[in-house]
């Protein structure tokens, strides 16, 4: 079975028969699995890719389609035989081809090997030739087509232009001057291909029209961008003028070996598709990783310190989506500082400070890793502030922000750093920036009990995000939402438990495919025991809840709710003092609630202590995604427990 995407969805038998795949529902669905590349896909979201209104029978449909596809690409399928193709995997749907059958994964590895392998330069030649189209061309209408668009014909771009870099550096290319000239005139933005197109006109023995190629850029970008050229473009046109250019595949300051765009490109791709949110943010961080490393390739901690510090995507939650990633920018962002010395640039060192500070959000990391994090992102505070520069202060407020969890209780702190990047952010046109400001007050807001306020920041985020292209907030509001109905549930008239619960599993689903594990992983079970002590309740049993990095605090209530006291007195000793980040507060209250129900003084009295400071917020409502109630009840649980007296001083 062969499956082609770049250009109109089709499916052909290994003889090249065509397979009848249906109407274009069918071939939609097949479609986002193909862009999932092997990942299971949940019914919800397929049936929200599908439908935006979702019609009542939708996830009906949608498992018709699924059959059809089936018998499509297995029609001699045995009855009752599972399927090999189509797979169902928990919640949804997962294709299991061959990565070499379809025509969107063999163009993406063909490009990879020829990043780091010029020999491999054929092989991309031969997968550039199969494109036939835009890729998902018959799939119109769709979000995330036009995302997979987008991201699939950035890479076609950049593997033109690495072909044609290869075969150069290789000593042919002359016979490029006409692709090279169509390339050029349909992306005059991107610099690489008014070069490459002079490179090959040179080597075709026309020294003359390589020139007049390269003033015709220089007047393109100033006239349609306002832009200068950059480096590599000057220095050719230099080279050429003396008639001496550089031999062919000679990097330039904004190019290395491997990222053909140069890092600066990669870099801007790579933030363009964080903000979209699941798999585009997956990507993105890969990318981002691969662009600072080849930046440092090129021995130029200026170029790198750019790159490092172009990626200001904002963050909002203290745990890292890839902890090992982040770990090896922070590592490569020290080096960097290091190579610049004391006399850089401080916009350069503001940048590379500011990223030390927002990459450094490990849950691991130690206490004095932390402090040099928080050090790190108040000297990039100060050296904003000295630059008049909105961006990068917005950038480095940001990681006062990740490092503002220092103790519990300090939810109006935050709420003042939310509220001068909302201000700031305003004033100066940074969306993005614009939408972590509504978030971090909406949490703040969430965390002091006024839901009247975080309701305010929730639906004005939701706006911005629908004009700042950023799907991932909706995922978050849709949480303070069903947080803000845990709350509700325990009045009069509110939302039975059951509602919210139903709720949780709604944002839930929309989390699970956000590219965010850092946020994901124990969230959902964490807000059912949150919901189940509102309601005085024990603690969820099901042994398939995965409690993630929780599970130490969590563990020795699900165990008194199995009736196994003993194995919880071991578990509650065992469990650390939480990390500083969003969930301290919560963690510090499950542990004053089991330390009360085993009447453990030392527990207790540990719990108090930390709770004091945040007496009048509320327990896990500081990441604006759950609540375990006002931690006043915690704290009043472990003070009677310790036998202290109530609102004794911390």
């Amino acid at each position: 079975m062969r499956i082609d995407v770049l250009g109109p969805v089709r499916a052909r038998r290994d003889d090249g028969a065509p397979v009848a795949l249906g109407g274009p529902r069918h071939r939609e669905v097949l479609a986002r699995l193909v862009a999932a590349e092997g990942r299971m896909v949940t019914t919800d979201t397929l049936v929200t890719d599908l439908w935006p209104d979702p019609p009542v029978r939708a996830v009906g449909a949608l498992r018709t389609f699924v059959a059809a596809l089936r018998r499509a690409l297995e029609p001699d399928r045995p009855p009752r035989t599972p399927p090999r193709l189509l797979v169902t995997e928990g919640p949804g749907y997962a294709l299991r081809l061959p990565r070499a059958d379809v025509d969107a994964h063999r163009f993406q590895d063909a490009l990879d090997r020829a990043r780091r392998d010029p020999g491999a330069v054929t092989g991309l030649g031969t997968e550039l030739a199969a494109w036939r189209g835009a890729a998902y061309a018959d799939v119109t209408g769709a979000a995330w087509a036009r995302r997979e668009r987008a991201r699939l014909e950035e890479l076609r771009l950049e593997g033109v232009e690495l072909r044609a870099r290869l075969l150069l550096a290789s000593g042919d290319g002359a016979d490029l001057v006409a692709d090279l000239g169509a390339h050029a005139a349909e992306h005059p933005w991107r610099e690489p291909a008014w070069e490459l197109l002079a490179r090959a006109l040179h080597r075709a023995g026309r020294r003359a029209d390589a020139l007049a190629t390269l003033r015709r850029a220089r007047t393109t970008l100033a006239d349609r961008l306002g832009l200068d050229p950059g480096p590599g473009l000057r220095r050719l046109e230099t080279d050429l003028l003396h008639d001496a250019a550089p031999a062919e595949g000679a990097h330039t300051a904004w190019t290395a070996p491997g990222v053909p765009l140069g890092p600066r490109t990669t870099v801007a791709l790579a933030r363009t598709l964080a903000l979209a949110g699941g798999d585009a943010l997956v990507r993105s961080r890969r990318d981002r990783l691969a662009a600072v490393r080849a930046a440092e390739r090129t021995g130029d901690p200026a170029l790198t310190a750019r790159v490092i510090g172009a990626y200001d995507v904002p963050a909002v939650w203290t745990r890292a989506d890839d902890p090992e990633q982040s770990r090896a920018l922070v590592a490569a962002a020290e080096r960097t500082l290091a190579g610049l010395g004391p006399d850089a640039p401080a916009a350069l060192r503001a940048r590379l400070l500011a990223a030390i500070a927002v990459e450094s959000r490990s849950a691991d990391l130690t206490a004095p890793e932390r402090d040099h994090a928080r050090r790190a992102a108040h000297r990039a505070e100060e050296l904003a502030r000295s630059l008049a520069d909105p961006a990068l202060l917005a950038h480095a407020l940001n990681g006062v922000f990740l490092h503002s969890f220092t103790r519990p209780g300090r939810a109006a702190d935050r709420d003042a750093t939310g509220a001068e990047l909302l201000d700031l952010a305003t004033r100066h046109d940074l969306p993005a920036f614009a939408v972590l400001g509504r978030l971090v007050r909406l949490q703040s807001a969430s965390a002091l009990g006024d839901l009247d306020a975080a309701a305010v920041h929730a639906d004005a985020a939701d706006r911005l995000a629908a004009t700042a292209e950023a799907p991932l907030v909706p995922v978050l509001t849709g949480w303070f939402r069903a947080r803000a109905a845990a709350d509700r549930s325990t009045a009069p008239g509110g939302p039975t438990a059951a509602d919210v619960a139903a709720r949780y599993r709604a944002a839930e689903d929309a989390l699970r495919t956000s590219g965010m594990p850092g946020l994901h992983r124990g969230l959902f079970p964490l807000a059912l025991l949150g919901l189940r002590l509102l309601h005085d309740r024990p603690a969820p049993t099901d042994p398939r809840l995965d409690w993630g990095p929780y599970h130490p605090w969590t563990r020795p209530l699900v165990l008194l709710a199995q009736n196994r006291p003993d194995e919880a007195r071991t578990a509650l000793t065992a469990a650390p003092d939480p990390p500083p980040d969003h969930l301290q507060e919560a963690l510090w209250s499950l542990t004053a609630h089991a330390a009360a129900r085993l009447a453990d003084r030392t527990a207790a009295t540990r719990a108090a202590t930390a709770l004091r400071a945040a007496r009048t917020e509320h327990a896990g409502a500081a990441t604006g995604m759950l609540t375990l109630g006002p931690v006043a009840r915690y704290l009043r649980e472990a003070e009677e427990c310790a036998g202290e007296e109530a609102g004794a001083p911390g």
